[in-house]
């Protein structure tokens, strides 16, 4: 597929066709992600690929409103969780050619780990479609005042996903992918997104921000 048609056809799909994926797919898609840039190439990040039923069956109860919203994003045969890892960063960049000895957050402008991990997780998405493939990103967490959990502890609720799947403390969950096949009855994209989508005009400024 073209990149321009890859960038185009880019969307988040929420429902799937429950059809396996050949093990050369997965691999693909997982090493995309490995080609994203990262600061000092630091490469502080990891994925937990979640492929067996079994393993898919724990992970999506800790995400129920994702679950209730849209019950066949769990036909997806392919979850991700990309995870987030700081202390690569803060040492890579307190090595001789960098020289921050320190290892101090405030160096930095921007928290890079999540950016990266983030961008690592783009890859993927755009590496499924150009598989013929849907793909979703989302959050893994509760939402405040639903049914499931009217009362949200995040940080509680983190460490019990990653104690269920063995990840260390070090590493922080951004989000899940979830990938498969479209589902042949996948709804067309709601009118609105079109309508709130933002032009080129109201985002770049070219040399100064209110430049005329």
């Amino acid at each position: 597929m073209e990149y321009a048609e890859v960038i185009r056809r880019r969307r988040m799909v929420r429902h799937y066709a429950d059809r396996p994926l050949s093990p050369d797919v997965v691999d693909r898609i997982l090493a995309s992600a490995l080609r994203a840039p990262s600061a000092g190439f630091s490469q502080g990040w990891a994925f937990l690929a979640l492929t067996k039923p079994q393993d898919r069956a724990r992970f999506w109860p800790y995400v129920p409103t994702r679950v209730a919203q849209t019950p066949t994003m769990q036909h997806a045969p392919l979850v991700v969780v990309p995870l987030a890892h700081k202390a690569a960063y803060l040492a890579r960049y307190a090595e001789a050619d960098k020289g921050w000895a320190d290892r101090s957050e405030a160096r930095w402008p921007a928290p890079y780990w999540y950016i990266d991990t983030g961008m690592a997780a783009l890859m993927m998405l755009l590496t499924a479609v150009d598989e013929g493939l849907g793909a979703c990103f989302f959050g893994i967490m509760r939402v405040a005042g639903d049914d499931l959990d009217p009362v949200v502890d995040v940080p509680a609720h983190t460490a019990a996903f990653k104690a269920e799947f063995g990840i260390p403390d070090e590493y922080s969950p951004i989000g899940g992918i979830c990938i498969g096949y479209r589902a042949d009855d996948l709804p067309p994209q709601a009118p609105t997104v079109a309508a709130r989508r933002r032009d080129a005009a109201t985002v770049i400024h070219h040399g100064q921000w209110n430049a005329t």
